[in-house]
């Protein structure tokens, strides 16, 4: 069955659009500066999230593992992100600490891309021992802790139990060898949630927020049935769960941001809120089903250069210089933000 369900979430990814919800990117606005006083050259667009430096400030994000029958996938986005000098996720490996017939499908992205930066995943219900199978299994260098309560009510065979997740993560973070990052799976993570992850140790969070790949929407597909109107839109846009939490992170804990991020302009005002990298996957997918591994690397290439045409042109020779940039939020975030009391002038004010 877990087999069959990770073959059928790759192919409703590909088959459905992101959404409904929006990821709020929209209301967020660069100003151009027509004295960049900046070249080409120096534009750099490394990266250093929970102390460990990436050639990219894009990953490729959790999608799938865990079956024999999406092995080649993983195999592929391995090869994508050995060539692209990626980071990148494995989906969780909770099926290969039950059933070790199904680790090939992991182990695939260690074999493919000995020397990359690789994280390991898995979910918040398990136990520190289980975190550092997980790592050892693919020699992580960090290890994403999902969450993803609205995902599980949805799947007919998901969890219903809950409690304990807080002392979970508190727990694994106290022991991992390796840095422990939170990430949502598309509902966003609020301020309140996040100062709760910081108390628990964690190095990394990833708001994982409304507008990207729907897996509500996904278990529903597969289970042939209709969800009201609100629950596909239920969560906190990415751009705004970004900014939520950006305001309560200590200097010690990086901002990880995805959900929705498409095109390089809303990855560059993903940095601009403080972001060190954001991950991207269901865009991916798409691209590698459709039109090939080349294809994809292309794209990828693409959307790399077009980065760092935006740094130029709102002046940051560096990822990190973006969190100096002016940024204007209007719109519904606006509003969002100024009742939840983050301060968005100051954005608008920066030099």
């Amino acid at each position: 069955m877990r087999q069959s369900r990770k073959l059928e979430h790759l192919k409703q990814t590909v088959a459905l659009k992101d959404g409904p919800g929006v990821t709020g990117f929209d209301d967020l606005n660069l100003i151009h500066n027509c004295l960049p006083d900046l070249a080409w050259s120096e534009l750099d667009l490394t990266t250093t999230v929970a102390g460990i430096k990436l050639g990219q400030p894009v990953m490729i994000n959790a999608i799938t593992g865990g079956a024999t029958d999406v092995a080649k996938v993983n195999g592929q986005l391995a090869e994508l992100a050995r060539r692209t000098g990626m980071a990148m996720a494995v989906g969780s490996q909770f099926s290969a600490l039950e059933n070790p017939e199904v680790i090939d499908s992991y182990k695939i992205v260690r074999q493919v891309n000995p020397d990359g930066v690789i994280f390991a995943n898995l979910g918040a219900h398990i136990t520190p021992d289980d975190a550092r199978r997980a790592v050892e299994m693919i020699g992580a260098a960090a290890i994403q802790i999902h969450l993803n309560v609205a995902q599980e009510l949805i799947m007919a065979e998901g969890d219903r139990e809950f409690r304990g997740y807080f002392n979970n993560i508190r727990e694994i973070a106290a022991d991992c060898p390796v840095p422990v990052i939170v990430k949502e799976v598309g509902c966003g993570i609020a301020a309140e949630a996040a100062k709760m992850l910081i108390m628990a140790g964690v190095k990394a969070i990833d708001v994982g927020g409304r507008g990207g790949t729907n897996f509500l929407a996904i278990e529903a597909a597969r289970a042939n049935r209709q969800l009201s109107v609100g629950t596909l839109h239920w969560g906190i846009a990415t751009a705004v769960s970004a900014l939520e939490v950006m305001a309560v992170l200590p200097e010690k804990v990086d901002l990880m941001v995805s959900g929705g991020i498409v095109s390089a302009l809303e990855a560059v005002k993903a940095f601009a809120i403080g972001g060190k990298t954001v991950g991207i996957a269901g865009q991916v997918v798409k691209i590698l089903a459709c039109q090939g591994l080349d294809a994809a690397e292309m794209w990828l290439n693409d959307y790399f250069d077009e980065i760092k045409r935006y740094m130029l042109l709102v002046g940051a020779a560096k990822i990190s210089d973006l969190v100096r940039v002016p940024l204007v939020i209007t719109g519904f975030s606006r509003e969002w933000l100024t009742a939840r009391g983050v301060d968005v002038v100051s954005y608008a004010g920066r030099r």
